[in-house]
């Protein structure tokens, strides 16, 4: 659509600009955020058209002005927008973080550790709460020792975007003492609550990755770009703005029962599927 090399750019180009600059701030507002910011280098008056609220109104979410603090003032939707793809704000009387991905302006949470249902034992002693520098909100869950571990969380659609694929992912790190994950397998599901969830193996340790027979359908953990690790537990979509459902997210290993240490985990982040 924006073509811009050779001669048939040129005259895409020559006939854009004969458009009022609102009329060319509409089309701009029905692509992306990534589209927009691209169009700004065609020209002068693409540049101001594509910086313009009628666009950057289209990307944000209603209410959006309640998310960031009110000591913060943005002169231009463009700059409110990119805020919120900055640090990530609490919401939900701070039981997710929230953000918008930078480059499609879709709704991304992290239900935080100190939200989950966490079962790794009866005996409190199992597992602690503590904070650490690198989290930014609240407490992080420390695994000290146990045999049967259950993660679960779960989020209401309402506050993703609609008609999107979505992807969770556990956010965790791993101590130096880090034990008993090296051969277990965890069962991650991923679905509506009271409906058949999609089900995978993951595994929290990559040398379950090094020759071993039989794991082509595990995930493996990837290093994220702040230093924490994460897996992928699997994908659901939101249907549109009119339907709301719950989705359940969990991890769990429950059948071997050998003793596990020394994860801390961060949350659950949701955030759109890779294409």
């Amino acid at each position: 659509m924006w073509q811009t090399n050779g001669e048939d750019g040129g005259k895409n180009v020559a006939s854009f600009n004969s458009l009022p600059e609102d009329c060319i701030s509409n089309i701009i507002s029905f692509t992306s955020p990534l589209d927009a910011c691209v169009v700004a280098s065609v020209s002068r008056l693409f540049e101001a058209a594509a910086k313009s609220d009628t666009v950057w109104e289209k990307f944000l979410p209603p209410d959006c002005e309640s998310l960031v603090p009110g000591s913060r003032d943005f002169s231009l939707k463009k700059e409110l927008y990119f805020a919120l793809c900055g640090d990530p704000v609490l919401i939900d009387n701070g039981k997710m973080s929230f953000w918008l991905d930078k480059a499609n302006g879709k709704n991304c949470i992290m239900l935080l550790a100190d939200n989950l249902s966490i079962i790794w034992g009866e005996n409190i002693d199992h597992w602690h709460w503590i904070r650490i520098p690198e989290a930014r909100f609240g407490k992080v869950a420390e695994l000290v020792s146990v045999c049967w571990f259950k993660i679960c969380g779960r989020v209401n659609t309402c506050v993703l975007s609609p008609e999107t694929r979505y992807s969770a992912y556990i956010v965790f790190k791993k101590e130096d003492n880090c034990s008993g994950f090296k051969d277990v397998a965890i069962e991650a599901a991923v679905g509506v609550v009271g409906h058949e969830p999609s089900r995978r193996s993951i595994c929290f340790d990559e040398r379950f990755f090094r020759g071993e027979k039989g794991i082509s359908n595990r995930v493996k953990p990837e290093k994220r770009r702040d230093g924490w690790m994460e897996i992928e537990l699997g994908e659901f979509f939101t249907e549109g703005e009119m339907y709301s459902d719950e989705i359940e997210i969990s991890a769990l290993e429950t059948k071997l029962l050998n003793w596990k240490r020394g994860l801390i985990i961060l949350g659950i982040e949701i955030r759109p599927a890779k294409i």
